[in-house]
This record gives structure tokens, sequence and C-alpha cells, in this order.
């Protein structure tokens, strides 16, 4: 293991030590609002497995903020908003998205419901910076929608997901599948401490504006 690599890994366990102590009311506020709003379900979301460092899979954890079997709940009761998700990246906005919990709005927009994957980070799934966490179904059909980003997916994937990172902080939602991944290859590469604190200190900004977000 290189001195990046080693320096790193202490940062990733500081910071979400530091994270989880901090928003820890956050993180009790965002599980108590699951249950009361939706309290047949899991406090979890109960998604597909993310990928990881080297294609690695790994249970991302994130508050559920939809109702329970949220993509056939979309698809057999709004056919016309499941195709437009479908050919929209499986991406719909928050004003549209009939699957969305009370109050999942105002917890989506500041990242409320992103704070869990301090725990990820702990574990070592993901770091503090970094890609955001692809799933295998988007990385195989985006890449052949989009065969020129093949080889920028590959160099992404080098690297551990982050809680925050390069896209995070350059518009989220609001930027192109293609774009997304050539600012996580261009990361993948250009990697330092010092970047990494960079992309930290803008991410305050991002969450308290709800820049980008769904």
């Amino acid at each position: 293991m290189d001195v990046y690599s080693i320096l790193k890994r202490l940062m990733d366990i500081f910071g979400a030590l530091v994270g989880i102590i901090i928003f820890s009311p956050l993180l009790i506020g965002g599980a108590l609002w699951v249950k009361i709003v939706s309290p047949d379900g899991p406090i979890f979301a109960d998604i597909k497995p993310r990928v990881g460092k080297n294609r690695a899979p790994f249970k991302f954890y994130k508050f559920r903020s939809m109702v329970m079997n949220g993509y056939e709940f979309l698809k057999n009761n709004y056919p016309e908003l499941h195709k437009k998700y479908e050919e929209n990246n499986y991406k719909l906005s928050a004003d549209e998205d009939p699957r969305l919990l009370k109050g999942a709005k105002f917890v989506r927009h500041y990242s409320i419901d992103e704070m869990p994957q301090f725990f990820n980070v702990l574990k070592g799934d993901m770091s503090i910076v970094g890609p955001r966490a692809y799933y295998f179904y988007e990385v195989e059909e985006q890449c052949q929608r989009h065969p020129e980003a093949i080889p920028y997916m590959e160099e992404a994937l080098k690297v551990k997901p982050g809680i925050t990172g390069l896209w995070q902080v350059s518009g989220r939602s609001q930027v192109g599948f293609l774009d997304r991944v050539k600012m996580d290859a261009f990361y993948a590469k250009k990697r330092s401490i010092l970047y990494d604190l960079l992309i930290i200190l803008k991410t305050p900004y991002v969450v308290l504006t709800g820049k980008g977000a769904f």
C-alpha cells in the first residue's frame, strides 16, 4: 500500500467518525422520519448492490425515501412516467415522482438520505471523496448507449466510490451520464489528498443549497 492509500484510509476513518458524531441528530432524525411516514417498511432503502472499486459489489446504505417496491409501483400504476423514467437515465424530478414518501423532497434536497454512507466508509466500501457509486445495470446499459464512455468508466472504477466527489459538487443530477463518467475518470487519474480536501471544502455549499439535487 502506497503513502497516498494509507493517508486516504486514515482520512476516511477520521472523516466518517467525525461525520457520524456531527450529523448524529440527522441520522437519528432520518431514521425516525422513515418509520413515522412509512412504518411498515425498512429504514434503509432495499436497493440493488452498487459497484465498488474494481467492480466489487457492496451494500449501499441510504435512508428509504420511496414507497416499497418503487420500480414496480411506478411501472404498474404510472406507465407513462415509467417510460419517461427509463428514457431519462432512470431519473424523475421530485415534483413529478409519485413514489416519494411525505417529506422526501426536503430529505433528498439536503442529502439527509445519504448520511448513512458514513458507515460504508468505515467498512471500507467507500471513501469520503470519490466517484458516485453506480448500479451494475446502470454501468451496463449506459455503456451500451454510450460506447465512448467505456474507457472513462474503466478508469473511474479503479477507485472507491465516495460520499462526495467531483461530480457531486459540479451539478449532480444536472450533469448527463457521459459528462459524469468523464468527471469520475478525471478524478481517478488526478486524485490526491489536497484534491480531496478541495472537494470536501466545496461540499457544504452544495448540500446547503441543494444544488443539482433531484
